[in-house]
């Protein structure tokens, strides 16, 4: 948004507005203050969009939105405070690493432009101690200040946490995995050889049960699967 084209400012003030909006800050001249205020900040975007507020020497205000300038000016802050609500809400219901980093997405050019905005108004109420009307606005934004810092902090520890405890839970999965193939190894270390001799001489030696009733074959097949049932889930299953 561009100066409206009936403010008359100061020669001074006017010369040091570019064709873009520049960094938020604070033009005085002749006992006129002009605030270059940042728009709420688009993450994909790098264009920034401005807003500007008038106070004249005698006190009136003026907003290059329209309307009642103080009324717009608190309205401005105001958008910043409900942002960073709808960021803490977000962060509230996060329950993955992917939620918690699109809101530092989200929080990171707020919590910048609410920096600026901050110290904007610090200086707008330096430079005009008289003007009253600034200690409510630059209080509020101060808080709103807070805000986004804490959001950011709390955000990137819940974040570094989420990450923290997903690498121990793949730490402790692969600790167990290592110690069921260190059975497994045990296992087949005992087994290799009987295993091995009978490939060699073959199982077609004498054993007295060449002439025993089918139920023992079966009772011999049951009793070797539910074993090796049994072994595998002592092996998977043990802690």
């Amino acid at each position: 948004m561009k100066i409206p084209a009936g403010w008359d400012l100061p020669v001074e003030i006017a010369s040091r507005l570019g064709q873009s909006v520049g960094r938020q800050r604070i033009l005085v001249a002749e006992d006129h203050l002009l605030l270059v205020l940042h728009r709420l900040p688009d993450p994909n975007s790098a264009v920034r969009e401005g807003v500007y507020f008038w106070r004249l020497p005698t006190g009136e205000w003026r907003a290059s939105t329209g309307g009642v300038a103080l009324t717009a000016l608190r309205g401005h802050i105001e958008t910043y405070a409900k942002a960073i609500a709808a960021l803490e809400e977000r962060h509230e219901r996060a329950a993955s690493a992917s939620d918690y980093f699109a809101v530092l997405e989200g929080i990171a050019p707020l919590d910048r432009a609410t920096s600026n905005l901050a110290a904007t108004l610090q200086n707008a109420r330096e430079a005009f101690p008289e003007a009253h009307e600034l200690i409510s606005l630059r209080d509020e934004t101060g808080d709103i200040e807070r805000a986004a810092e804490l959001l950011q902090k709390s955000a990137k520890n819940a974040l570094d946490f989420h990450i923290a405890r997903q690498n121990e839970e793949q730490s402790r999965l692969a600790f167990e995995a290592a110690r069921a193939g260190n059975r497994l190894n045990v296992i087949a270390a005992i087994f290799l050889p009987l295993t091995a001799f009978a490939g060699v001489f073959g199982m077609n030696l004498r054993s007295g049960l060449e002439n025993a009733p089918p139920a023992l074959f079966w009772a011999i097949f049951a009793f070797g699967t539910l074993f090796g049932v049994g072994l595998s889930v002592v092996v998977a299953g043990r802690k």
